[in-house]
């Protein structure tokens, strides 16, 4: 069954931004972040999960070659040698001595070696996929994670405006209430509010700190010098280029290797049952030896050369049912695995579309967001000033503040939305994999 049987004729998301999708496979290369596809290097190059799908690669390839030897004959050799003696020969000694040489091949007649070997190359194959998977999903698990992090640390630093803001109000409300000019109760509701945003600021930076920890998990770099190489680029989000997906699902979905693999794997259970079905007819095995035997007792030395060539048919009869059930296994094995494919693409579709719906919706909110934080910015600063010159209350104030911090707060989780998109969208579509990517030797 093709990718193209089963995929949609078309999107039915819209489609944003313009570009080439061929520039995915060197995407991360494009954010204006240079740090970000220096840590995927370093994830692919030390993460054990790649470690893993590696040496999945050298054992499919392994049962490939097993596979392989069984078209081939098989050559072997016996050598014996034994002293003894017996009442038949009056316990006298006797040497006995041979070597044998044997070789058969097994005749293909009903096409099990062939479907073993299809197995086995497209499960090689699938491991090597599985490798490329591996990849692309550890790519954005560190992008995503670096983005949370850059994210928090730009919250963080949001939060921190705004404690140093509502702490210098404070100070301003106790002086005036020290003179009589505000309620004692609007004093304590100022220093209430700024002692919450200090608390913001705390637990921000708590989750920024496990947020490096997360990074330090996936890449294997030292936390300090990590944090080094963060602090540069701090609070800063980073932006993909655009590319455009103007392709079917069919030619789209088909740079997925998970997709990929999944094919591979509904090849190798077809494969499988050609090997089950070729079990129950009968073999033929063309063999022949060749030997010499020699016999030394009572001082004479005798010896002799055989040889022997023919052919050997086994026939299946007393397991039949178990051979006809073995048959019936493999064939649901690969129902299962059609099943499975089919799944796993409706699957990709849905992961595609729900990505692009993701991101047009955040871009399309964003300049309303970014005009309604910039308006709040502006009430907020004419509140203060109406605050000073005692024209608005307390309350007004910390009003227009929560506005503003919610609409500045709510910018940002757009934004990162934006570029999480991006990346959900990239891994979505299969990481810029194509069959001509390389695979590990």
């Amino acid at each position: 069954m093709s990718t193209a049987a089963l995929a949609r004729p078309a999107w039915q998301a819209p489609l944003p931004h313009a570009g080439d999708p061929g520039r995915l496979v060197s995407w991360w290369s494009q954010f204006d972040d240079p740090l970000l596809p220096a840590l995927i290097d370093e994830a692919q190059a030390a993460h054990p999960l790649l470690a893993q799908a590696l040496a999945r690669i050298q054992q499919a390839r392994a049962g490939q070659r097993v596979a392989a030897s069984a078209g081939w004959p098989t050559v072997g050799a016996n050598v014996q040698a034994q002293r003894g003696s017996s009442a038949a020969t009056g316990f006298n000694a006797v040497s006995q001595a041979s070597a044998v040489a044997d070789a058969g091949w097994e005749i293909d007649l009903f096409g099990g070696v062939r479907h073993g070997l299809d197995a086995a190359r497209s499960r090689a194959e699938q491991a090597e996929l599985g490798w490329h998977e591996a990849r692309v999903s550890l790519a954005a698990e560190v992008a995503q994670t670096y983005v949370a992090l850059r994210t928090c640390e730009a919250t963080v630093a949001l939060y921190t405006r705004e404690a140093d803001s509502l702490g210098r109000s404070s100070a301003l409300v106790q002086k005036k209430a020290d003179v009589g000019f505000e309620a004692p109760a609007n004093a304590r509701l100022a220093q209430a509010s700024a002692a919450q945003a200090r608390d913001r600021v705390t637990v921000q930076q708590t989750e920024c700190a496990l947020l490096v920890k997360a990074l330090v998990l996936l890449t294997g770099a030292e936390e300090r010098a990590l944090r080094d190489r963060l602090a540069t680029r701090a609070a800063r989000l980073p932006q993909p280029t655009s590319f455009a997906l103007n392709t079917l699902p069919a030619a789209t979905l088909a740079q997925r290797p998970d997709l990929a693999a999944a094919e591979r794997e509904l090849q190798a259970s077809a494969a499988d049952v050609g090997v089950a079905e070729a079990a129950r007819w009968p073999q033929l095995t063309i063999g022949g030896n060749l030997g010499i035997g020699l016999v030394r007792t009572g001082g004479s030395t005798s010896d002799a050369l055989t040889w022997g060539f023919g052919p050997n048919l086994s026939l299946p009869i007393f397991n039949r049912g178990r051979l006809q059930a073995q048959a019936d296994a493999a064939r649901a094995r690969y129902d299962d695995a059609r099943a499975g494919y089919a799944l796993k693409l409706r699957s990709a579709v849905r992961e595609v579309e729900e990505a692009l719906l993701r991101l047009d919706a955040s871009q399309r909110r964003e300049a309303d967001a970014r005009t309604a934080a910039e308006g709040l910015r502006s009430f907020l600063g004419s509140t203060e000033e109406r605050a000073r010159l005692g024209s608005a209350s307390v309350i007004e104030t910390e009003e227009a503040r929560r506005l503003t911090l919610s609409a500045e707060a709510t910018l940002l989780a757009l934004q990162r939305e934006q570029v999480a998109a991006w990346i959900s969208l990239y891994r979505a579509i299969g990481g810029g994999w194509t069959r001509e990517t390389n695979t590990p030797s």
